[in-house]
């Protein structure tokens, strides 16, 4: 026997979470299911890995989000599949459960093209698993290396993106001020970050004046740029670019771009670019009633045509939308078409220093200014009070006074690999382990 709802949301990321609370206002009674017991917020992901923030800031437990909401029932627990035409979500326990109208928003998972080695070694940085890992594992060489007169410690970043701008950024600032602070200077002055792309520019979608500024602020702070050369191998030491040259790396991050997941490939949903749905202009899957997909699985066009890149405001507004048209297929209503607000585009390149190209116009900020303003959107963005007072504090005790906030690398350093895993290039484990 399946229970049943009105509506069942998969997936609690920006648009799943939308969706929801604009349904939970409305009185609909809606179960919210995902794998995480919390909401996270994926934009500062990069900073909990670089540990400028922590967990706490960025990750709200889905049931105090939904407290108010006493329509809205949050399930943890892991989708195994989906059936689009029956709209059937079936969990890992077994359990099937039925919706009148199913909204998947599973977001998306990291695409490594099929790179050798890239998905056995890579870090990806995606969720809160992946951004501890990475500072794990960097927390780990590190302190391997202080102990080796020669130690040293070379990250890799793999995409030109906002997400590798702003990994390999705070990387670099973290060698320069936390690195030479907590350990040593000498140490600091052996470590080198690493930004490779296939492109022959950093954020190959913002203007080529922003392009520039983030270009050179980040060879100030020291990070090595190898731009217009894609990677052909992820090594255990490094990586091989398309010319056959090496970059040498003890760590690589993939930040190469997304994909949807095996949910979507499995649904019964005909999949389009990149492996996600080519959405109605209603958010509606095609030729599936009673099913909408939102957020990064989705190939979502606004009410012109215009593609929408995969960003969390597409998400969020995509989210309420879904919300607002399925309450008309509830009310007897019509759907609308999506409008989507273009509020520009925004990436942080380290300590006051950030390129902004604000709404339809593009009205373009770099430096202090862009800086301030990209601190002040995100905490606006931020779910919860406390969230946004642990994240202003860990600013200002990062920005301020370069102070981190700690990683605790819990079990021996000395661990051993797998006999499967090949050492890198410093002799040291794998620190994925």
């Amino acid at each position: 026997m399946k229970d049943t709802y009105p509506v069942i949301v998969v997936g609690a990321g920006f648009a799943g979470v939308a969706a929801a609370k604009e349904l939970g206002r409305k009185g609909v009674r809606v179960l919210l299911i995902d794998s995480n017991n919390y909401h996270q917020f994926q934009p500062l992901l990069y900073q909990l890995a670089t540990s400028q923030i922590g967990v706490s800031a960025i990750a709200r437990p889905l049931r105090a989000v939904f407290r108010r909401f006493k329509t809205v029932k949050v399930l943890t627990a892991t989708v195994k599949s989906v059936d689009a035409a029956k709209r059937t979500v079936t969990t890992s326990d077994g359990q099937t459960l039925e919706a009148g109208i199913l909204v998947l928003a599973v977001g998306a998972v990291p695409n490594f093209f099929n790179t050798p080695g890239a998905e056995q070694i890579a870090f990806p940085l995606y969720s809160v698993t992946d951004a501890t890992k990475l500072g794990t594992g960097l927390t780990r060489l590190l302190d391997q290396a202080d102990r080796n007169p020669d130690g040293s410690v070379d990250v890799v970043v793999v995409g030109g993106g906002p997400t590798g701008v702003e990994t390999a950024g705070a990387m670099a600032e973290n060698v320069k001020y936390v690195v030479s602070k907590y350990f040593s200077p000498e140490l600091a002055a052996r470590c080198r970050v690493h930004l490779v792309d296939m492109v022959p520019s950093v954020l190959n979608m913002f203007s080529a004046k922003s392009q520039s500024y983030a270009t050179e602020h980040l060879k100030k702070v020291g990070v090595q740029l190898h731009m217009g050369l894609g990677v052909t191998e992820v090594r255990a030491d490094g990586v091989t670019l398309a010319d056959g040259s090496s970059v040498p790396g003890q760590i690589v991050v993939w930040a190469g771009g997304l994909k949807a997941g095996d949910l979507i490939a499995g649904s019964g949903l005909t999949q389009g670019r990149g492996g996600r749905i080519d959405v109605h202009t209603d958010l509606t899957a095609p030729d599936m009633d009673g099913v909408y997909v939102i957020g990064d699985c989705a190939n979502i066009t606004d009410s012109t045509g215009a593609k929408l890149p995969q960003l969390g405001s597409v998400a969020q507004q995509a989210g309420k939308w879904a919300a607002s048209n399925i309450l008309a297929d509830l009310n007897g209503g019509s759907r609308t078409p999506f409008k989507y607000v273009d509020k520009g585009y925004m990436a942080m390149v380290g300590r006051g220093a950030a390129v902004a190209e604000l709404g339809r116009k593009r009205i373009q900020l770099q430096g202090l200014f862009a800086f301030l303003s990209w601190l002040l959107v995100h905490l606006a963005l931020l779910s919860g009070l406390q969230q946004k007072v642990r994240a202003l504090f860990s600013w200002l005790n990062g920005y301020l006074l370069h102070s981190p906030a700690q990683v605790v690398v819990s079990g021996p350093l000395e661990k051993e690999p797998p006999e499967e895993a090949e050492p890198n290039a410093m002799g040291l484990p794998d620190p994925r382990l």
